[in-house]
């Protein structure tokens, strides 16, 4: 490990530590002299700097090198038994060190006095309790950031995978319609056929284009509902009328992609279409950043069949968005669902 690889906080660390260090030692080495004697400071203290600073790398190596053999947050307790022995492996023997080499070399008149040794063990010990315990909670809470992003990123990627399982589920879910309505025309209306399977074609281009977006704005939802209402009048005629009345501050808000051409479709499947009783489908904003989708009750006798897409794909990719306010109420007369719109700068797109 190079030096500049040193760690920020433990490098600052030491950096501000030194000059406490370096006077709790001198007095021991000097006592009352260190106030008196100008060389202890010009001398002494670039020296025992210079020899902390190995002593220091030296702890640093050995720190990392038990973080890379038991990384774990499982680990910790062991981790934290092995870091402890630094005071024995590196610690002590530095202050040792210390004390020998300005007796040995007679640094500034220095002579060893074997009551110096448990003082210097004593702030040595004190100082590497404080940045040990500072360094191994620095340590656990940066595991545990990087588990928390882990766990975030699984999760996103399984919501990704639910969002993209429910998207696919609405191209088959239109193309089953759509095609049950054509093999119908057929039979009835050769000409009106042709130009349903047109219509049909330059819609499904735009669903795809659109399915392929997690989230829709407001603005592109109306666009496409209105393209696919002709789509429906070209087969019910005036049997089925839309009605839509959105404020324009709504435009930019987004919603799930092709929300509400599963709505229409869900109102047009369940319900009577007839030209002397018109099926009435309201869509407009409302207070709350809402937008409304609302129809008049006119129930089939008969249940038209359904692959159980629809509302219940609404529903799950709102849960999924983690979007709040999805609402389907009935009564006698009408059927509504409020869809919760959701800001650019809010909205989460789970889809990836």
């Amino acid at each position: 490990m190079r030096i500049n690889k040193i760690p920020k906080l433990e490098l600052y660390s030491w950096m501000l530590s030194m000059p406490f260090i370096l006077l709790a030692f001198h007095l021991i080495l000097f006592d009352d002299r260190l106030w008196k004697d100008i060389n202890i400071w010009l001398i002494s203290f670039p020296f025992f700097t210079l020899i902390s600073f190995f002593s220091f790398y030296g702890h640093e190596l050995y720190g990392k090198w038990v973080e890379k053999k038991y990384p774990a947050l499982e680990q910790s307790l062991r981790r934290i038994s092995l870091k402890c022995l630094v005071q024995f492996v590196v610690m002590m023997p530095s202050i040792g060190l210390i004390f020998f080499i300005y007796d040995y070399f007679n640094i500034l008149g220095y002579t060893f006095n074997i009551n110096h040794l448990p003082l210097g063990l004593l702030v040595g010990i004190c100082v590497n309790i404080i940045f040990e315990t500072l360094f191994e909670a620095d340590y656990i809470f940066e595991k545990y950031k990087e588990s928390a992003n882990e766990k975030e990123n699984i999760e996103q990627l399984s919501v990704s995978q639910e969002f993209d399982t429910l998207k696919s589920q609405v191209n088959p879910h239109f193309l089953f319609n759509c095609f049950n309505t054509l093999s119908s025309l057929i039979s009835i209306d050769k000409v009106q056929a042709e130009k349903f399977l047109n219509e049909m074609s330059k819609v499904y281009r735009y669903l795809l284009r659109n399915n392929e977006e997690g989230l829709s704005t407001v603005e592109n939802e109306i666009k496409f509902i209105q393209s696919y209402f002709q789509l429906l009048r070209t087969r019910h005629g005036e049997a089925v009328q839309l009605n839509v009345q959105i404020d324009k501050q709504y435009e930019p808000y987004l919603l799930p992609s092709l929300t509400l051409q599963l709505l229409v479709e869900n109102v047009v499947k369940h319900n009577v279409l007839s030209k002397n009783k018109s099926l009435l489908i309201d869509i407009f904003t409302a207070a709350g950043n809402k937008l409304v989708v609302s129809n008049n009750l006119q129930r089939r006798t008969v249940k038209a069949p359904s692959n159980g897409v629809g509302i219940s794909n609404i529903d799950a990719k709102y849960k999924l968005l983690r979007q709040p306010g999805f609402q389907v109420m009935e009564d006698e007369n009408n059927f509504t669902v409020v869809l919760p719109l959701m800001w650019k700068g809010t909205a989460v797109q789970k889809e990836g």
